[in-house]
């Protein structure tokens, strides 16, 4: 059976994967999946304490959460695309040398 510490642990790890990920790519696009992974992590967890309570109040914030993802990934795509079209990267150390 799965209990309340095998989906924080699985929470945990998504979490943890996300911010190494965030921390060390350069890379826009792999930045911008970590930030979702890191996401779908707290909603993973918001989900768990929703069931474990047995309250809807964890699935409200979870369906927010999806709400706001999708909108981020439409706006933070966009924003890599005119990024990409300006520098020519998406490399955010590139980006970096590229403005001095």
């Amino acid at each position: 059976m799965i209990t309340l510490d095998h989906v924080l642990v699985v929470a945990a790890i998504l979490f943890v994967i996300g911010m190494v990920g965030v921390i060390t790519r350069r890379n826009l696009i792999v930045m911008f999946m970590s930030i979702e992974i890191m996401i779908n992590a707290v909603g993973l967890m918001f989900a768990a304490f929703s069931v474990i309570h047995n309250q809807l109040d964890g699935m409200i914030f979870v369906l927010m959460l999806i709400t706001v993802a999708a909108s981020e990934s439409a706006i933070g795509l966009a924003l890599i695309v005119m990024i990409y079209k300006k520098y020519k990267t998406v490399n955010v150390d590139e980006m970096r040398k590229l403005n001095h």
